[in-house]
């Protein structure tokens, strides 16, 4: 396995943009593990299968094949040789990822996915469980967290720039409720690894938040040069 940069974090705290930056500087791979939950989220959808009845969502994935492809600037995501990438960015397969993350076998499901590609070369992967449990022996580890109302202006924030009406009291509320979620769920709750670099970016703006994530990974005494990742 290459080497490898975890970022981890509740939605919101900056893991997607910083992850794209600091990947994108080092010239290593980024991997967006949200999308690939989303991408069977999306599955889930289109298939009417109800996210109330976990056998028939672990049937409808068993055969779904997710990958991602690109740069980090333009990441593609791929759902059985479909390119959704702008399909599973609507709040209602956001609100169904997060029921679905919850499922041990969606969970399970979307491991060894996350793992292979991390044979691809040296990576930048952003998610939940990260390194805890996808990449447990990742050489750098970061943890982004940040208030639940700075959270929210940023995600409504985002929701707006792409056309998607949303208020801040609802971008708030679903944020309150993935947190709540994510960090409750029996399988790969939200926490950081003991070994996590814990950095709060709620005063934070995105150029200091790579800055601050970059120094932690490039003292890391095996962190490849660009010239050798690319």
């Amino acid at each position: 396995m290459s080497f490898v940069v975890t970022i981890d974090g509740p939605a919101g705290a900056g893991k997607s943009t910083t992850a794209r930056a600091v990947a994108a500087r080092l010239g290593f791979h980024y991997v967006d593990t949200g999308a690939l939950y989303r991408a069977l989220a999306l599955k889930v959808q289109e298939s009417g299968v109800s996210p109330d009845d976990p056998a028939a969502v672990r049937r409808c994935i068993e055969s779904a094949q997710v990958d991602l492809s690109g740069s980090p600037d333009h990441t593609h995501v791929w759902l059985d040789g479909r390119d959704v990438s702008r399909e599973i960015r609507t709040p209602a397969v956001s609100e169904l990822s997060s029921r679905l993350a919850a499922m041990p076998d969606v969970r399970a499901r979307l491991v060894e996915t996350q793992r292979a590609l991390a044979l691809r070369g040296p990576l930048v992967a952003e998610g939940r469980d990260l390194g805890t449990v996808v990449f447990p022996a990742a050489e750098v580890k970061i943890f982004l967290d940040a208030s639940v109302d700075e959270r929210a202006r940023r995600r409504a924030r985002d929701l707006q720039e792409r056309g998607i009406a949303a208020s801040l009291d609802e971008v708030r509320e679903e944020i309150v409720r993935r947190d709540r979620r994510d960090r409750d769920r029996a399988q790969s709750p939200l926490r950081p690894s003991d070994d996590a670099k814990v950095i709060d970016t709620t005063e934070m703006d995105l150029e200091p938040q790579v800055e601050a994530v970059l120094a932690v990974v490039t003292a890391h005494p095996a962190c490849p040069r660009v010239e050798e990742s690319r």
